[in-house]
């Protein structure tokens, strides 16, 4: 087995030396073997590293992942990340990041450049031009000015085409389903329901949206019949959000005008429908191939790998909550606390999981509260579906795939702690909440459980138990322990009302086994009993 080196990053495709130059100033370990993740060799050298960062090259299947034993983080010097099995990683606890805004001025600038290109006809022309011929009329092109341009998606590029499009005197629609009417007024664009309405009334159309499930052929026979027979195409965003049969055919039969595509549905692309066709201008995936981009996303990439890996800091995770190196040791301790607290309530849970209701109040409320609530989630659900099947990358989609509710609620100070979370959980026949706090020396505390309060530090072995209040319980508790030479290392209790529910929570220094904990349920007057553990 190869040895882990701490820490330790991989570089599997060519990628900017400003990347080695940035991992040597912060410190960091790495290999760089460029063309290692297009062959069978990244399954074989990946174990030992605890990064790996890639381009578009490296292909990181679930058997990359799986023989990945110390892999923590994977970073994409780029955007799109369908190279990486995003569900593999997400499932292992790996964070995936990758660097959305390193090219995206580049890959903007190229959408415009190939929009100008096509509308010009300017590849044909040229090598008509350079071939011996003077074809001014058989090249007649379409003027920008007063066009309308639709943009199929408004993200990081999306907006700087929006922007400069308009500098351009172009009129800007777009259609996406998670652009605010603010930001419609920051950008002084205009926003469209449908996609068929704005691929109907749009001379140009591109598109600027991530290639999923939903977004693979987005543009296809019925929405190109909906197209002016004077209109342009543009993909230079992700290859297969185009059905390219289907416009290769509208192309041939001029019931559109033209296209230009930077990426197609197989890269690299041999023999694509698209090739033969005069009014298609293609490049190689060039969006972000400049050298101005190229250096930009290989330093954030392998300062987010530093940042994760020495700091704890998250940042452009595609899987996982940010956080950024100011936040990570202000979060430590409260990520601590939500690991106890989701930890004692998921080994009292017996039925099935219905809703997580969480209460951030006073401080903690002001922190980024997001970790926090994936932290308390696999923390809740590990005792219930198996220790180190949840992380805190896959928790909320674990959740979310098994219907679990999920609330969270943020608080001004109120009672007599300054700041604690509260969680209250909801099974198919109880409900179960706890309280705990940080206190000045950086340990958690359970301060309320059940609505009782009580104030204990967690150990690493604990005793849980509910009884009915009455007098000789604690002795005779006590003596039972005693019995069986188990050693008490803190005691607090807790009780509604005199001869009401009472809680009682014990610091031990073993973990009781089933037979014992099966002899202190049947003491007189307990309901409940729990061993419960603890990584403190």
């Amino acid at each position: 087995m190869a040895m882990k080196v701490k820490n330790k990053v991989l570089l599997s495709d060519k990628i900017s030396k400003k990347a080695l130059e940035t991992l040597q100033k912060n410190n960091i370990e790495f290999d760089y073997m460029p063309d290692c993740g297009t062959s069978n060799k990244l399954i074989e050298v990946i174990e030992p590293y605890a990064g790996l960062i890639i381009r578009s090259a490296s292909k990181v299947s679930k058997e990359v992942i799986d023989r990945g034993k110390n892999l923590q983080v994977i970073g994409r010097a780029g955007i799109g990340i369908d190279n990486i099995d995003l569900k593999a990683a997400s499932l292992k606890g790996i964070v995936v990041m990758n660097t959305p805004h390193g090219n995206a001025i580049t890959t903007a600038e190229h959408t415009l450049a190939m929009i100008f290109a096509a509308c010009r006809q300017i590849p044909a022309a040229d090598q008509s031009t350079k071939n011996g011929k003077w074809e001014k009329s058989r090249f007649m092109g379409q003027e920008l000015t007063g066009k309308t341009l639709g943009l199929i998606g408004v993200g990081n590029i999306g907006s700087i085409v929006a922007d400069r499009a308009l500098g351009l005197k172009l009129k800007v629609k777009a259609f996406d389903p998670f652009l605010t009417d603010e930001r419609v007024q920051r950008l002084g664009i205009e926003k469209v329901k449908t996609l068929e309405k704005l691929v109907s009334e749009s001379d140009i159309i591109s598109l600027h949206v991530p290639k999923t499930d939903k977004t693979t052929n987005i543009i296809n026979t019925a929405l190109i019949k909906k197209m002016k027979d004077t209109a342009i195409l543009v993909n230079c965003a992700r290859g297969g959000l185009v059905d390219e049969t289907a416009l290769a055919n509208a192309l041939k039969e001029k019931s559109i005008a033209a296209a230009a595509f930077d990426v197609f549905s197989t890269e690299p692309a041999v023999g694509n429908p698209l090739f033969a066709l005069e009014n298609v201008v293609c490049t190689p995936h060039l969006g972000a191939s400049t050298s101005e981009a190229q250096d930009k996303v290989a330093q954030q990439v392998a300062e987010q790998i530093a940042d994760y890996l020495q700091e704890g800091a998250i940042t452009n995770s595609i899987n996982s909550p940010s956080i950024s190196a100011a936040e990570a040791p202000l979060l430590k301790p409260w990520v601590k606390l939500s690991n106890v607290l989701g930890g004692f309530i998921g080994q009292l849970i017996e039925t099935g999981l219905e809703e997580i209701n969480i209460e951030y109040v006073g401080s903690v409320g002001e922190l980024n509260t997001r970790p926090l609530t994936c932290s308390i989630v696999a923390a809740i659900l590990n005792p219930i579906v198996g220790v180190g099947s949840v992380n805190l990358v896959s928790s909320l989609i674990f959740a979310r795939e098994r219907g679990i509710s999920i609330s969270e609620i943020k608080k001004s100070s109120q009672g007599a702690f300054g700041s604690y979370i509260r969680i209250l959980v909801k099974t198919e026949n109880s409900i179960r909440s706890a309280a705990g706090t940080v206190y000045s020396d950086g340990q958690p505390r359970f301060i309320q459980i059940n609505g009782i309060d009580m104030d204990t530090m967690p150990q690493n072995f604990m005793l849980y138990t509910s009884n009915i209040d009455t007098p000789g319980f604690i002795g005779l508790l006590g003596m039972t322990l005693g019995e069986m030479n188990v050693n008490i290392a803190t005691f607090s209790l807790g009780r509604k009302e005199k001869a009401g529910l009472a809680l009682a929570l014990l610091g031990i220094d073993e973990k009781i086994d089933s037979k014992n904990l099966d002899r202190i349920k049947r003491l007189k007057g307990v309901k409940e009993a729990k061993t419960l553990s603890f990584e403190i």
